[in-house]
């Protein structure tokens, strides 16, 4: 169901956020910022009107159907079933789900299509299943999410191919990992929970020195922050149910490439049957159209509770690549434009039923997983039994400093976090 930039067929004329009158879209300019692509992306005016009227509405309709049906037996022989934007059958899409599609490849510099799934994790299923085969060799970076080091412990061990992890911070620790059956690598930058930052043009380059492929989880920062293919990236993932979708109501994942990879992406998604919703694919074009307003006010918020928290006898260390001493700080100033509100603390020594008094302390942050909305959320962090190639506690870290909590920081005022945490802190030291 994804869908090129272009648009040949149909009375498309650009991205119809103004208009020369009733439903007449202008022509949107090239170089517009980030913040103006996200009012306009996807809406094209053929999918907000009628012919007679085009752009006639400011956002797409939701398009419910199975079934697609043709005039006639010669329409239905000379139509094209396997072409982006075309009606066939509700598996293959429709105007809602193409919106989205075609939003997300207009901000994604370099992608040539976008697919999309019905979560995250089915967007990294995906993307590997596309371009791996039985007998290749997958590496992994260390601090992947865990359902994407179950999937390679499991299902993608189950059809034959090997992963190996890598230490996120050592390019030379990927090198000497692979090998020549070596097909692809998986990379998340920064890293699920400890959040790592990766130097993705460097690992990208000897990746492709080898012929293998660079799949990269950019979750937490998306196009906004790092244009990933432009870094180096073959195929970009992203769960939409976190920023895209920002409010908690909606599970959805993409993938977005080039010419050579979206064409692999998209002939694996059909052949599994990938569909999403059209009332989940029109929540996130809802969401989409805040998003960058979103991120900016959770980032302010994150560093000022960073900065707090890194001041606090009680925290032994916090993880949150904008902060300075983060890992990967360095490469996060030289290759990212912004953040978002997820990072994560470790507590100075004590034990997990200190960490869960902690958690439990707290008034503001929901308790619970997923991360992205607009709404706090709190969850534990154990690093130790997720790590293969690398330890936990990182180094410089202090063998009992091992227990934290993963904050996503939503829309609330900061004040009010910070009084929330403080007494979260005070809990946890009377425990």
């Amino acid at each position: 169901m994804g869908r090129r930039s272009g648009h040949p067929q149909g009375y498309r004329n650009g991205i119809g956020f103004n208009t020369n009158g009733p439903g007449l879209a202008k022509k949107s300019p090239e170089n517009i910022a980030p913040a103006t692509r996200l009012v306009g992306a996807g809406r094209s005016a053929e999918w907000t009107g009628t012919p007679s009227q085009p752009g006639s509405v400011v956002s797409p309709p939701v398009w419910r159907a199975s079934t697609h049906l043709y005039p006639d037996a010669a329409a239905l022989h000379a139509g094209k079933p396997n072409e982006d934007g075309h009606f066939y059958y509700g598996r293959r899409g429709s105007p809602t789900q193409w919106a989205l599609a075609d939003a997300l490849t207009e901000l994604e510099p370099g992608a040539a299509g976008t697919v999309l799934y019905p979560s995250g994790v089915a967007a990294i299923a995906g993307a590997l299943l596309a371009v791996l085969r039985p007998g290749d060799v997958l590496l992994m970076t260390d601090n992947a999410y865990e359902p994407t080091r179950l999937m390679a412990r499991g299902l993608l061990k189950d059809m034959g191919i090997e992963t190996r992890w890598f230490d996120p911070l050592d390019p030379q620790a990927f090198a000497a990992a692979a090998c020549d059956r070596t097909k692809a690598v998986l990379l998340e930058s920064p890293g699920s929970l400890t959040l790592e930052v990766q130097d993705v043009p460097a690992l990208s380059a000897l990746a492709h020195e080898r012929g293998i492929a660079v799949v990269l989880d950019n979750t937490w920062a998306g196009p906004l922050a790092f244009p990933a293919l432009e870094r180096g990236a073959d195929i970009v993932i992203m769960s939409l149910t976190k920023h895209v979708g920002g409010h908690s109501d909606l599970m959805m994942g993409s993938a977005a490439a080039g010419e050579e990879y979206y064409a692999k992406l998209r002939k694996t998604a059909q052949a599994l049957g990938q569909v999403v919703s059209p009332d989940d694919a029109s929540l996130a074009l809802r969401g989409l159209r805040t998003m960058g307003l979103r991120l900016e006010r959770e980032t302010a918020s994150v560093m000022a509770l960073a900065n707090w928290l890194d001041a606090r006898p009680e925290v032994a260390r916090v993880l949150c690549p904008m902060l300075p001493g983060s890992p990967g700080h360095d490469l996060w100033q030289r290759d990212f434009s912004g953040g978002c509100g997820l990072f994560s603390l470790v507590f100075k020594g004590k034990n997990s039923a200190a960490r869960d008094a902690f958690i439990d302390a707290l008034s503001l942050f929901g308790i619970g997983y997923s991360w992205g909305g607009f709404e706090s959320l709190v969850t534990p962090i154990d690093p130790a039994s997720l790590r293969t190639a690398t330890q936990w506690p990182l180094p410089g870290m202090e063998a009992a400093d091992k227990f934290g909590v993963r904050l996503s920081i939503g829309l609330e005022d900061p004040t009010d976090l910070i009084a929330d945490l403080d007494r979260g802190l005070a809990a946890w030291a009377a425990a």
